[in-house]
């Protein structure tokens, strides 16, 4: 039998720091709620598409259940609600093409959708009852956060375009941050590291209303027409369906982010691109999570702010540094302060990527953080954020 001493301090091995406001890596089990608004008189054309992504889903490691939901109200709307044994394995399907073409039947009968995921903090009743709190993967304790959705876009474009995108992505009048009365811009950070393209904003409300409000703004519009001829994977904007195919598989997604009680103002911002070895993607995400959260503890650390975005072999590294990048430790900026865990990063990285650093230790962590620092094109903060 487990003592109540034991589960305390099961509990206490599990919580995470609070410092961190947001993080997929602490084991609970995730639910997953899909709002769907079905085109009228597709009601059977979309349960036979569920039924059919239902029982391909049902193999999916780390899938536990899932339920489809109708409207008693409005015969339209349905709700599908899936649980999932913890959030690494739901992210890893969701952002994969499987998931892309498992979908596609649903796009034809559907007019929108919206999804929501949420950690399970607390159960009552149900086959969970008299179940240890640590069995049943529970969150130990709810996050405190800033108020502050933070997310990605990432995307490629033809090698020998870079310069000319970065030019266009620079030279664009700031859209109206505000989108309503309770949501609003706050920040919009672009970097480049060759021909890869990451867009990080930071949006406090609803950041579906966000997203929405910034494609219809004609300067953004004008923007995304001017860089389309450069990119990798053709899209047409004026296409619904080209266009959702192309934001999709274009989310690169907070998975982690960290904040030390001292904060700076003047503190300048920078990004790491770490490519990761073939489907090691969430474990590098991982293993960087855990040294942000370590750093945040460090009085000695300059990084005030992490956020690590993550996608398929695709790890970003958004940070805020007190004193600029130049004049700091490499070891302290990348978090990594012996051989072993040097090691342990770079047999994560792709060798492809040209950073293997097997070097001395101080040469290795310097040439680290020259092959995954990425351009800033442009940070812009609304005036009040």
């Amino acid at each position: 039998m487990t003592t109540t001493s034991e589960r305390v301090e099961g509990s206490r091995a599990r919580q995470a720091s609070h410092h961190v406001s947001q993080s997929v890596f602490d084991g609970s089990r995730l639910r997953v709620v899909l709002l769907v608004d079905v085109h009228d008189g597709a009601q059977h054309q979309f349960l036979e598409a569920y039924e059919q992504l239902c029982n391909q889903v049902a193999s999916v490691p780390g899938h536990v259940s899932d339920q489809l939901c109708q409207s008693i109200e409005n015969p339209s709307q349905w709700l599908i609600t899936s649980e999932w044994e913890s959030a690494p394995p739901f992210l890893a399907w969701v952002n994969s093409e499987e998931h892309v073409r498992m979908v596609e039947p649903l796009h034809s009968c559907v007019r929108d959708t919206r999804s929501l995921r949420f950690h399970v903090v607390r159960e009552t009743g149900g086959p969970a009852t008299g179940i240890d709190q640590a069995d049943r993967r529970l969150q130990t304790a709810p996050r405190i956060g800033d108020g502050v959705i933070r997310h990605a876009l990432t995307f490629t474009v033809k090698p020998g375009s870079e310069e000319i995108v970065a030019k266009i992505l620079a030279d664009y009048d700031s859209p109206e941050p505000k989108v309503d009365d309770t949501t609003r811009l706050c920040r919009t950070s672009l970097f480049m590291h060759g021909n890869r393209v990451v867009r990080a904003v930071e949006v406090r409300g609803d950041l579906l209303a966000a997203l929405r409000h910034v494609a219809r703004q004609p300067e953004v519009r004008a923007v995304e027409e001017a860089i389309n001829p450069h990119l990798e994977q053709d899209r047409d904007l004026n296409d619904p369906e080209s266009a959702r195919v192309f934001f999709t598989r274009a989310a690169l997604p907070a998975v982690h982010h960290v904040m030390a009680e001292r904060q700076n103002p003047q503190a300048e911002r920078y990004a790491l691109y770490y490519p990761a070895r073939p489907e090691r993607g969430m474990q590098l995400a991982e293993l960087l999570a855990h040294r942000d959260e370590a750093a945040a503890d460090d009085p000695r650390s300059p990084v005030l702010r992490s956020t690590i975005f993550q996608r398929d072999d695709v790890v970003v590294r958004l940070i805020d540094v007190h004193g600029g990048l130049e004049a700091a430790d490499p070891a302290r900026i990348l978090g990594l302060s012996d051989s072993a865990q040097v090691a342990e990063l770079t047999t994560l990285l792709d060798d492809t990527a040209d950073m293997d650093v097997a070097a001395s230790k101080d040469s290795s962590l310097a040439r680290l953080l020259e092959l995954a620092r990425m351009d800033l094109v442009t940070d812009r903060r609304s005036p009040d954020a």
